[in-house]
């Protein structure tokens, strides 16, 4: 019977896909009765163990509610998924660091830049805007542990939001331990300040930024989190790239989806969400079997909330903002930047890591970045930026 009924709507059961952009099409035509109607044919197609379309298709059917049924803040009360521990969080967070290169590309590849731009400097400042575990740091401290010369002196002024602390289960000192673990074990002298902040309300005078010291700002998958011009008059996003040129920095690193969602209307944005995620879940699936409990939490409580936030929210809700590499190029060069090469040598790093994982990841340069896809979807794009020089 409801196999019929599908046919009977155009859509071939197995042709889940189709449905899913025709749930949001009838949603985005105001089509009540038919979005009503479609869903529940959605929701018996959809599996949290299922194939990757399936699984996905959970979660979007989730958004979609949540976006005829909710307004504002309450939209994650929609989420069928209770929110874990921050310990459970933090392993099912490292499973998607290990068993995706996606974290390491992108920490790769903003070190390389980081390392390159430094090699001659004997006082290093970093500023990471979203300094997390602070996981990103350990190799290139390691790196510059091993300097011929001896290593430098590295201060790190990690900021942080209180999801970062939740998501933790710890505050900044958290971060600072472990640094400092590293410190001692590399025998390299570094100095960590933690700065509890949303990046939007950071200030120069916060960073202590010290004459004498090249300096190095990191934006890991964090920028786009930030509300530009669409959002609000005073463009934050753009704010932030200002203020920090006027830091001087030596080098600029920015890590980010590869995705257009920021200012897409909602169905060309669940079409873009779903190609997107679908690739993401394929890449999983590689990787850790379906029936696998880590891999249902991993996508429940690291990917499912950023997916209902695309779809369900809108105006100042909704941080989810991605933009494709282009666009990120044209803000730092309005901003006053220029790029900074990537390294041939780091390049190859990534290659020699993408052959532990599965042949269909793909590494392509274009436009001076680096961009790490599944199969023909580019999912992360990797640069590095350095100051324009006035003519």
């Amino acid at each position: 019977m409801e196999e019929a009924s599908l046919h009977d709507e155009g859509f071939p059961p197995e042709n889940l896909k189709q449905l899913l952009i025709a749930c949001a099409k009838a949603l985005s035509d105001n089509s009540i009765d038919v979005f009503d109607r479609l869903i529940e044919k959605a929701r018996d197609a959809v599996s949290i163990t299922g194939e990757p379309i399936q699984r996905l298709g959970a979660y979007m059917v989730e958004g979609l509610v949540a976006r005829k049924e909710a307004s504002g803040s309450s939209i994650y009360q929609a989420i069928n998924c209770r929110v874990p521990e921050s310990k459970d969080l933090l392993s099912y967070m490292h499973i998607l660091y290990e068993i995706c290169p996606y974290f390491k590309f992108g920490y790769m590849a903003a070190n390389g830049a980081i390392a390159d731009a430094c090699k001659n400097d004997d006082r290093i400042h970093i500023i990471d805007f979203h300094i997390a575990q602070g996981s990103q740091w350990v190799t290139l401290l390691e790196a510059l542990a091993a300097r011929p010369g001896g290593p430098p002196h590295v201060r790190i002024t990690g900021i942080d939001d209180s999801f970062s602390k939740y998501a933790r289960g710890d505050g900044l000192e958290a971060v600072g331990r472990r640094l400092g673990a590293i410190s001692e074990k590399f025998n390299i002298p570094v100095e960590f300040h933690g700065l509890p902040a949303f990046a939007p309300d950071v200030t120069p005078d916060m960073l202590n930024v010290m004459p004498g010291e090249a300096l190095a700002v990191n934006f890991p998958f964090q920028l786009h989190q930030i509300p530009d011009e669409s959002v609000e008059v005073s463009n934050l996003r753009d704010g932030i790239l200002r203020m920090v040129k006027s830091l001087s920095p030596k080098v600029v690193t920015l890590v980010e989806q590869e995705s257009n969602t920021n200012t897409a209307p909602f169905l060309r944005r669940f079409e873009e969400t779903l190609d997107y995620y679908l690739a993401m879940f394929e890449s999983i699936d590689a990787t850790l079997p379906r029936n696998n409990k880590d891999r249902i939490n991993l996508e429940q409580h690291c990917v499912a909330r950023d997916i209902v936030n695309v779809i369900a929210c809108e105006g100042k809700e909704r941080v989810e903002r991605h933009e494709l590499f282009g666009k990120w190029k044209s803000r730092l060069t309005m901003a006053g930047f220029c790029q900074y090469p990537l390294s041939s040598y780091v390049n190859g790093v990534i290659k020699s890591l993408l052959r532990c994982y599965s042949e269909h990841y793909m590494l392509v340069e274009k436009d001076g970045a680096m961009l790490l896809g599944w199969k023909e979807r580019n999912l992360i794009s990797a640069s590095a930026w350095q100051l324009m020089i006035n003519k």
